[in-house]
């Protein structure tokens, strides 16, 4: 099967899940939310696409440099699995700190509900921004490219299912496996909550790199992103961060302040932005960061 059908012919059991929450649940769901999430989805796996076509050439190239020929196996493949997740915990913990990469990841953040939809929501950047930058490694130790980016997609499949609300703990399971107990932890905008919690499959690396943290009974999550949110169309909730972004390189004075813009950890949109364009911004919402003004 083509890599990027992985995640579409999963996408019956995903809908099965949906249909199950919003039956028992139907308040965590609102029909605009959950029509651009799944547009979202359907954007980001059409940019997957596009871009794997144009960049497994490049990736076949850099195979052939690879330290190792790593046959497939039973071994190998969970050598791998576990690699790519220890890889991805690196990625998703970069994309919340270096501002280049949170404009594709903030999408996945934007939405103050928190269901199975939520887990659609993502961003058509990810390829233009880099993404696969991080599976490189995987590739040049001798993985053959389509099997990563197959692996890659397995591990966002097994994520779709930590988006929920209505999950509680899973005994013996939390302390190996991320788990909708610590995800939707990673989701909410609350201080004590911000940046924990990167884990895909296993939560092991954030108890080992310092950014776990249990769920406390005594705090409401609040979901969605700190600061302005961006107005509530596709346009904007895909460009209006890395606007934002370009704007604030171009007004900072001086290289270093320019690629502390640019790569530095991410400020908020500009709630006192002017702009009539369709990238507007709006203070309707409360993971975005630290308040700027350009």
């Amino acid at each position: 099967m083509p890599v990027e059908l992985i995640l579409l012919a999963l996408s019956p059991i995903f809908l099965v899940c949906i249909a199950l929450e919003y039956y028992f649940h139907p308040t965590d769901y609102a029909l605009k939310d959950s029509m651009q999430n799944t547009l979202l989805a359907l954007l980001h796996q059409a940019s997957d696409a596009i871009a794997l076509i144009l960049l497994m050439p490049l990736f076949y190239w850099l195979a052939q440099f690879a330290l190792f020929n790593i046959p497939l196996s039973p071994e190998s493949l969970l050598i791998g699995f576990l690699l790519q997740d220890f890889l991805y915990y690196w990625f998703h913990r970069a994309s919340h700190n270096i501002h280049w990469l949170w404009c594709a990841h903030v999408v996945h953040h934007s939405s103050v509900r928190m269901n199975f939809t939520t887990a659609f929501r993502q961003s058509l950047l990810y390829p233009v921004l880099g993404m696969w930058l991080f599976w490189l490694p995987m590739i040049l130790l001798g993985f053959d490219p389509k099997l990563v980016f197959a692996i890659v997609a397995i591990n966002l499949a097994f994520q779709f299912f930590v988006h929920t609300k209505h999950i509680g703990k899973l005994g013996w399971l939390e302390h190996l496996f991320n788990t909708p107990t610590h995800h939707r932890i990673h989701h909410a905008s609350n201080d004590h909550y911000l940046d924990k919690n990167y884990a895909g499959v296993l939560i092991i690396w954030d108890k080992l790199f310092g950014t776990y943290v249990e769920e406390d009974a005594n705090i409401t999550i609040e979901y969605g992103i700190k600061g302005p949110a961006p107005r509530d169309n596709l346009i904007a909730i895909n460009f209006a961060q890395l606007h934002h972004m370009l704007k604030s390189v171009r007004h900072a004075h001086g290289l270093k302040a320019k690629i502390q813009a640019m790569f530095g950890y991410p400020s908020t949109l500009d709630s006192t932005s002017t702009e009539t364009s369709s990238i507007e911004f709006t203070l309707t919402s409360p993971h975005s960061r630290e308040e700027t003004n350009d």
